[in-house]
Formats: C-alpha cells, structure tokens, sequence
C-alpha cells in the first residue's frame, strides 16, 4: 500500500479502504502489506479493524504484514521514544487481532524538511542514530520488548534495513539482530533503500550474503545506479526489478540457499508504482518457480 496516500479511521472511511484495495486486487494481487502511511491499525478501534479485515476479505485479498516505518523506538526525543514503543507494541497487539503474522520495523525518522522538497526524498541525507553504546543497548532493550511481544502471539518481528540507522550496513544490522537474540525477529534486507542513495555503497552482493540466514520479511525494489569517476557524480532513479542494479535473480538464490522462507513484499516509488509492483510480482513468480523447480 506504499502508492496509496493515508486513509485514517473514522466514520465512512471503510470506503476509502475499499477503494484502495480494490484497485490492488485488480492488479493481480491476493496478499496485501499494510504500511502505516496508509492506515495505522493500532489507533483504529478494534470494530474498524475488523471492518479493515472484512474489506479486504471481500475483494479476496488478505494482509500479510503490518509496516511501521518513522517511529524509531531510540528517537532523540525520549518522549517522542517512548510514544513509539508504544505504537510498536500496540501494533503488535493490532496485528494479531488481525490474523497478520508478520510485523516490519525499522530505525529510520521522519523525513526532514530539506528530504521533503527533495525530488526524491533519498537525495537529502536523513537523521543518523548516534555512535552512542548507551543508545545501542537502548535499541537491543526495546527491540527484544517488541520481539517478545511478538513471539506471544507466533508473530515474526523483522527489521528494515535503512541507511543512516543501526540497520544500515550488513553488518551493523547482523550484530543488531544477533545482540537482541530472539528467534522470532529477524532481519528485512530492502537493499533498494542503500543502493539509491548517491554516494559509495556496500556491494549488494556482500549484503545479501551476510543478511540472507537472518531474513524473514524482505521487502524488494530496485533502482538503476551510475557513477561519474570523472566528476564523482552518482545517478539513481527507481526502475522494475528486473532491470535495475541488483541482479534478484542472484540475490533470491543466495536468499533460498541460506534457508529463506519469508514472505516478499514489493515495492516501487515514482510513476504508476502499483503497477511496477504488480509487474514486480510476476518477475518474482518466475525467478522463484525456476529456484524452486515448480
């Protein structure tokens, strides 16, 4: 639902859900990841939640994942902190309510001003968790408190890999999942969120590798990327999986070879993105049925 602007509770708002939905339906689609930009199921009450479930259920889809994106858990503000965690967890218990197994996490903040009248908001550079062990620890404490949370219901915490956080190189991300040590949390390797950005990356080879046996949700996208050595310049604009820099056909078998068994969610910003993401799909369908031999 990353295409789709928000869609708040409320009285006569189920048409709104409806119309979204339906248009995700005719795309081809049975599976439905909700983002929190769209709709936030954990202030909705529990009748509009229910009547989000029958929406859904109506046009034959049904809801995979919740997606909370910009309510860091270690927010400098420690109030603004502690909202958070409480938004996380009361998305934990919306969720379940919702039948929904899998809930998606991430470190990342709101959108600066400067990103906000960017073209593309990863153009500006965002906020940055601190090279702080306090605020470390502080991650690992309210991660494990939402994983554990989670787990009371047989309900997969993965966390979003997204520069500037604790989740942005393969490895930070690796010691953070490994330090919080639970088996129901696990790692999200969206690489389409480092592989934009204009500047020196890590390959997406080494990133997939070492991410792939902590993965359980995996939110994919692509872009196509360019450097200039001449001027320093780097180039990215979103562009179909299929065609973009990261080979997915590689990525999906070293993914599959490390044991993964997460749901893909797809995504794309800019242009007509459900249908990129319906295509997405399709391109996705075919890579794993020659993986899998099915």
């Amino acid at each position: 639902m990353l295409n789709f602007a928000g869609v708040p509770g409320g009285d006569g708002q189920g048409d709104g859900w409806r119309r979204d939905l339906r248009e995700v339906a005719m795309a081809g689609f049975s599976h439905v990841d909700i983002m929190d930009s769209w709709v936030r199921p954990a202030d909705l009450t529990r009748d509009e939640r229910r009547d989000l479930v029958t929406a859904a259920s109506e046009l034959g889809l049904a809801y995979s994942t919740i997606c909370v994106a910009r309510q860091s858990i270690i927010a400098a503000d420690s109030d603004q902190a502690a909202r958070n965690l409480d938004y996380s967890l009361r998305t934990v218990e919306a969720a379940a309510e919702m039948g929904v197994s899998t809930l998606c996490l991430g470190l990342h903040q709101p959108l600066t001003p400067a990103q906000q009248g960017a073209v593309w908001f990863w153009l500006e550079p965002g906020e940055e968790d601190p090279d702080d062990p306090t605020v470390w620890d502080l991650a690992v404490e309210r991660l494990r408190t939402v994983g554990e949370r989670a787990a009371n219901y047989g309900m997969q915490l993965s966390l979003e890999m997204y520069e500037g956080t604790y989740l942005g190189t393969s490895a930070s991300a690796v010691r953070l999942v490994t330090d919080i040590g639970l088996d129901n949390v696990g790692l999200c390797p969206d690489m389409g969120n480092i592989v934009r950005l204009h500047r020196p990356v890590e390959r997406w080879q080494d990133m997939i590798t070492a991410m792939a046996p902590y993965a359980n949700y995996w939110q994919t996208k692509n872009y196509a990327r360019d450097h200039d050595p001449a001027t320093g310049a780097y180039f990215s604009t979103p562009a179909p999986m299929e065609s973009g820099y990261i080979d997915y056909r590689s990525a999906i078998g070293i993914a599959l070879a490390a044991g993964y068994q997460g749901p893909f969610g797809v995504e794309n910003y800019g242009g007509d993105g459900l249908s990129v993401s319906a295509t997405n799909r399709e391109y996705l369908r075919r890579i794993l049925a020659a993986k899998l031999g099915e």
